[in-house]
């Protein structure tokens, strides 16, 4: 399968490239400077340019799937997550649409179910996922809508847990390595298809964590 990572280079792109390499995927890894091109090499993608902000449907053609792994960072002002996480997820979407790419996985956050819940400083951003969310969700596509907790550098454990319900309780944070390894799983099983997944660290091996929608 030919799969594209937007936001090849962001954390948890970069853990997701050469997972996907190793299960036998073709992975493309889509940045919007050609400075990170011999990194996406590096980590077993086909490096393409793609700007959320500009020129981008034409970067996903061939692909067979669509990963949406970009953030604008907690660097940047709440503009950037407008334009990004929110508008340039749903541009994701789009594209897929537009090019008939049916399958997407689309990495959230943790309690965007409910932002107004949230801290105040946070709110935003919860509410620019949540809005990516349902956009996806109403959308043709075969969607699996990730919301991992906590995230950490750590090396990944190939373990989670996951909750299919909505529930107020805090979870155990999770890699970045956890998180890629979680969406390769996702990718090929169907039974994820559909699905809004909450992610966190744990014990149950990933392939079978995410098939216990009880």
């Amino acid at each position: 399968m030919q799969v594209a990572v937007i936001g090849a280079n962001g954390g948890i792109g970069r853990e997701l490239l050469p997972r996907l390499a190793d299960a036998g995927h073709d992975p493309i890894g889509v940045v919007r400077d050609k400075s990170q091109f011999e990194a996406i090499r590096e980590r077993g993608g086909e490096p393409r340019l793609g700007d959320l902000e500009g020129a981008f449907t034409g970067t996903l053609r061939g692909a067979d799937a669509v990963v949406f792994a970009a953030g604008s960072g907690g660097a940047t002002g709440w503009d950037k997550t407008l334009l990004i996480d929110l508008w340039g997820a749903r541009r994701s979407v789009d594209a897929c649409v537009e090019r008939a790419i049916n399958r997407f996985v689309m990495i959230s956050a943790y309690k965007a179910s409910d932002p107004i819940a949230e801290p105040e400083a946070i709110r935003p951003y919860r509410v620019a996922k949540r809005c990516a969310d349902d956009y996806t969700e109403r959308s043709p596509l075969d969607t699996t809508i990730l919301r991992p907790t906590t995230l950490t550098d750590d090396e990944g454990v190939g373990c989670v847990s996951v909750a299919y319900e909505y529930r107020d309780e805090d979870r155990e944070a999770i890699s970045r390595a956890d998180v890629a390894q979680t969406v390769v799983a996702c990718l090929e099983n169907e039974e994820t298809i559909g699905e809004t997944i909450r992610l966190f660290g744990g014990n149950t091996p990933i392939e079978n964590a995410i098939r216990s929608n009880d």
